[in-house]
């Protein structure tokens, strides 16, 4: 096991020389994906079970293929523009069906984000009414956990209650955060009655500090949801698109407390 640290180590450091090598407009992008790996799994003291590296493993599947669908630039469509700058772009994906893409600027420095969204995750609830509740179901080391969202009726019921179990993996790596997630089961949280389980997935939000201003932060949110049932897709893009741009609003007001 020493042996293999060791390993794990040296490799990690000549993938961090490589990374920051690389050149050109989706730079930030690639650091991520190539450092992000199972490295970082290997590295744990405590071993997983299986099932826990099957959570891992979704984790680092969601991040390494949301990313990819970042670094694409063809294809993209504009859905909103808002005043302030916010905007929500969309594209269609043959495997995967119709994302969303929200790139807002908050005057906040990363790490007051960053703590907002990983750390105080299941306070949500009390600052987006897009959600009534999150609940973090299970920890499996320092990156991924697994859990269960329940989504707020949208006005009028439109769309009905929604609920989610997702396995999430945050990775921080110098100045990118990255937090993905997609679609799991748990067996500590089967289907509910009087809510439809929809499937996220895969999704991410990509934080950044702005060049020379480290006090703001980019945010890109990736968002790819079957909501399930029989719904209108002009209705299901309507919500898509609106609940991005109601969350920059938010966020922005839970930050400024």
């Amino acid at each position: 096991s020493g042996l293999r640290r060791q390993a794990a180590v040296t490799l990690s450091q000549e993938l961090s020389k490589l990374a920051c090598r690389s050149a050109g407009p989706g730079t930030w992008i690639n650091q991520v994906r190539r450092r992000s790996s199972l490295l970082s799994s290997m590295l744990e003291e405590k071993p997983f079970s299986e099932m826990e590296m099957s959570y891992i493993k979704q984790g680092e599947e969601a991040l390494q293929k949301s990313l990819s669908i970042l670094g694409d630039q063809d294809g993209w469509k504009t859905e909103t523009v808002v005043e302030n700058g916010d905007k929500v772009l969309s594209k269609v994906l043959p495997d995967v069906g119709k994302v969303f893409r929200l790139e807002v600027v908050v005057d906040q420095p990363l790490d007051v984000v960053y703590s907002e969204l990983v750390d105080n995750m299941e306070q949500m609830g009390d600052w987006n009414p897009n959600v009534e509740e999150v609940k973090v179901l299970q920890k499996i080391g320092k990156d991924t956990v697994i859990t269960h969202e329940k989504a707020a009726a949208t006005p009028g019921n439109i769309v009905g209650p929604r609920d989610f179990v997702s396995v999430r993996c945050s990775k921080r790596r110098g100045s990118t955060c990255v937090l993905a997630g997609m679609a799991t089961k748990h067996g500590a949280m089967p289907e509910q009655e009087g809510f439809v389980r929809a499937e996220n997935g895969p999704t991410c939000m990509v934080l950044h500090p702005l060049p020379g201003r480290p006090s703001q932060t980019k945010l890109t949110w990736l968002l790819s949801i079957d909501l399930k049932g029989w719904l209108p897709k002009a209705i299901i893009n309507q919500v898509l698109s609106q609940t991005q741009v109601d969350f920059a609003n938010h966020l922005r007001e839970r930050l400024a407390q």
